[in-house]
């Protein structure tokens, strides 16, 4: 091959090497999260879809709101390769402000691939070792959907794949810092976007 370069001329060899670095670089920017192209990171419940409206037991059960606030079953599946550990929040993005955060918790295994309905409250999270922010509600663990009268608001439900097993994160800190520390660790994500009006 080196003979060749001579003959063919040294700037021809690179554009053949520039141009198979620069497929292998392609190649990684589509596959180098682990997950195959064809094979996205996904969410889904048994409880919610996308686009659709949020049933009354995911719903807030105080105030003005009656629901079951039950936090949502959640199944995902092909996370990215490396993934040490999970975390989930749930916002809504059309409250005043700076939005309102109705769920936070890390620290759930890579093992793990769903969780059941009810997980916040049930002892289910606490079981796997996984730590709840406090909503913005100011408790502990899920809070449903409850917005004031008028149009429905948007509600986004995502879980996260992790570098690290552990954010060094504690009980009851605020979601907003969550939120930070999930971000330093994402290598990836799935969403559901969900509704709920009154």
């Amino acid at each position: 091959m080196r003979e060749r370069c001579l003959v063919v001329s040294m700037a021809s060899c690179w554009r053949h090497r520039s141009l198979a670095v620069g497929a292998m670089l392609a190649l990684f920017a589509v596959h180098g999260t682990g997950a195959r192209a064809d094979e996205p990171f996904t969410l889904t419940s048994a409880n919610v879809r996308a686009g659709g409206a949020v049933p009354n037991a995911q719903v807030f059960d105080q105030n003005d709101c009656k629901g079951g606030n039950r936090s949502p079953q959640l199944s995902w599946r092909d996370a990215p390769a490396g993934t040490r550990g999970f975390a989930i929040t749930m916002f809504d993005e059309d409250a005043p402000g700076r939005g309102w955060w109705h769920w936070a918790v890390a620290g759930i295994p890579a093992t793990v691939d769903s969780l059941p309905e009810n997980a916040s409250s049930s002892g289910f999270l606490h079981k796997l070792g996984a730590v709840e922010a406090r909503n913005d509600f100011d408790t502990d663990g899920y809070g449903g959907p409850c917005p004031p009268p008028g149009k429905p608001h948007r509600y986004i439900i995502t879980v996260y794949a992790l570098s690290s097993a552990d954010l060094h994160l504690a009980q009851g800190r605020p979601a907003l810092m969550f939120d930070h520390q999930i971000g330093t660790a994402a290598i990836g994500s799935a969403r559901l976007v969900v509704n709920f009006g009154r």
